[in-house]
């Protein structure tokens, strides 16, 4: 049997307020993508987040996609 796929969008861009996720430019977000499970998610996330160290004003997030697709699953 094939395991469950949980999927996660990693995306981010400028915020209004690094200790928030309000996006000042929603045109302008960097999708990065979507991957099969948190730990693919993570390393893109790192990898973005890496990239972007040196701008606190930029944020990167990974979404549990599969919760929104289906809300029962966890």
């Amino acid at each position: 049997m094939e395991p469950t796929q949980t999927l996660h969008l990693v995306f981010g861009g400028q915020v209004t307020d690094p200790q928030t996720t309000d996006f000042s430019n929603l045109d302008k977000l960097d999708i990065v993508g979507i991957f099969p499970n948190y730990d693919e998610a993570e390393k893109a996330w790192r990898n973005q987040s890496q990239r972007n160290v040196d701008d606190a004003m930029t944020k990167y997030v990974i979404v549990p996609f599969y919760k929104l697709l289906e809300p029962s699953a966890d």
